[in-house]
């Protein structure tokens, strides 16, 4: 086995404690992240007590260096976090609301309470542009149908992110803001071209991309006009020949969920994590079912001992996630629970907050 392979997988805990099997898994195969869900957050400081259990053990893995542990926290529907939180409005308000000073409180904000209580990486912000009416999937998780608009507006919610010293994962690459179907559930599959993709759906991408965002995470569709055979999470041309070298994406690329039937209902559970990195993919990514991750890990390793995967391929992602911890993570400070207590729910957040749900934004919140 590759040393250090397990820094391309990122994954899901059962519960609110960490669990003697999961820490065994995490420490003996130097496992690189962790995501938390609803399931595994109760309170504040609950969810100090697990992510510091979870950097204690970084200094019994053979790479010793700092875990990611991220959340889906958008704002609207997808909010991980619950009171004395803030409860951030949806993306599509801002779009309303139309101010790019805004969003980026918005996300320094909600990265300051994130960072508060040990979280350093969010799966957000949704930049996908919502030109479907009709996608309930995306819906109010996208800051408009207007490129543009949402392309000004990522840049600002990536670089009020980072301004927290939370790390930012822009989603879904190339675009998840037309289909209708949900991946979770099914496949989706596209009709638009390549043309059609770069002039409107990858426009946010791209800006984001020059705004130094850290991570993007792929979307599971088939887009058939451009790779009939793969979705773009296990597609060559768009992570590699597109992402990679056309728009020279130097950072991380992290998967959607391999659990999601549309990936599950078209390929084996033991090819899409080797499909994956195969495509360009840096990290795997495992939510929900507790031994998927076991059986990705397996499989990949099975596939470097038959060199079905490319051996140096895999050590070069190996050390590029490396290389982005000892960057990235070194400088991001590490919290105390009692200043927490500060940060959650403040009264400025809450303000803030509520008045991007009216749409009503007092001057004094306008100044940059």
């Amino acid at each position: 086995m590759i040393k250090g392979l397990g820094q391309l997988f990122f994954i899901g805990l059962e519960g609110p404690q960490l669990q003697k099997h999961e820490e065994d898994f995490i420490v003996n195969n130097d496992i690189g992240g962790v995501v938390l869900f609803s399931r595994n957050v109760e309170d504040p400081k609950q969810i100090f007590e697990l992510t510091s259990k979870l950097q204690s053990l970084t200094k019994k893995q053979s790479s010793q260096l700092p875990m990611l542990i991220g959340i889906d926290m958008e704002g609207g529907r997808v909010h991980r976090l619950k009171p004395p939180f803030t409860k951030w409005p949806a993306l599509k308000h801002l779009g309303e609301v139309d101010s790019t000073s805004i969003s980026f409180r918005f996300a320094q904000s909600m990265g300051k309470e994130l960072h508060s209580v040990g979280i350093n990486l969010n799966f957000a912000p949704c930049i996908d542009v919502l030109t479907n009416t009709k996608n309930e999937v995306i819906g109010d998780r996208s800051i408009s149908s207007d490129p543009e608009l949402v392309s000004k507006h990522s840049s600002a919610l990536v670089r009020g992110y980072i301004k927290s010293e939370v790390l930012p994962c822009a989603k879904h690459f190339p675009g998840h803001g037309h289909t209708t179907l949900d991946s979770h559930e099914e496949l989706p599959v596209s009709e638009k071209s390549l043309e059609d993709l770069k002039a409107v759906d990858l426009a946010p991408f791209q800006k984001a991309i020059r705004a130094r965002i850290d991570l993007l995470m792929t979307c599971h569709i088939l887009y058939k006009n451009i790779d009939p055979k793969y979705p773009a999470t296990l597609s060559k041309i768009f992570i590699q020949d597109l992402l990679k070298t056309e728009y020279r994406y130097r950072n991380l690329v992290i998967t959607d969920d391999l659990d999601m039937k549309a990936l599950r209902s078209n390929f084996s559970k033991e090819d899409i994590p080797v499909l994956a990195l195969d495509a360009g993919c840096d990290m795997l990514l495992y939510c929900n079912e507790p031994e998927s991750h076991k059986v990705g890990f397996e499989s990949v390793t099975k596939a470097l001992s038959s060199k079905s995967l490319d051996n140096e391929a895999v050590k070069a992602k190996i050390e590029s996630v490396k290389s982005f911890k000892q960057k990235k993570l070194a400088t991001i400070s590490t919290p105390s629970f009692e200043d927490s207590v500060n940060i959650i729910g403040h009264p400025e957040h809450l303000r803030l907050a509520k008045a991007i749900s009216k749409g009503e934004i007092p001057e004094d919140l306008m100044l940059t």
